[in-house]
């Protein structure tokens, strides 16, 4: 990781409500404010439009983007908090 916080590939170690809320857009076309991500962070994917292959398609795209495989458990995540802290620790670890 750089010292501006940023690996190899130039993208944040860690993912935050903006990103997922982007990534939910792009991979799903589901559109979550970011602010709802950050306030209620244990509303059920299921609950915001999401399914099981849209959380794929999330994982798929960070794997690109960051060059490393997220967690298996990745893709069965039920919240966003409960995504966005194993994805993040996954990241930390392999920064």
């Amino acid at each position: 990781m750089n010292a501006n916080g940023t690996n190899a590939h130039g993208t944040n170690a860690q993912i935050t409500e903006e990103e997922l809320a982007a990534l939910m857009k792009k991979a799903a076309g589901i559109t979550v404010a970011p602010e709802l991500l950050r306030k209620q962070p244990d509303t059920p994917f299921e609950t915001l439009g999401l399914d099981s292959l849209g959380l794929l398609g999330i994982v798929g795209e960070l794997e690109n983007r960051h060059g490393t495989p997220m967690p298996p458990d990745a893709e069965r995540c039920k919240t966003p908090q409960a995504f966005l802290d194993l994805v993040n620790s996954a990241l930390m670890a392999g920064a």
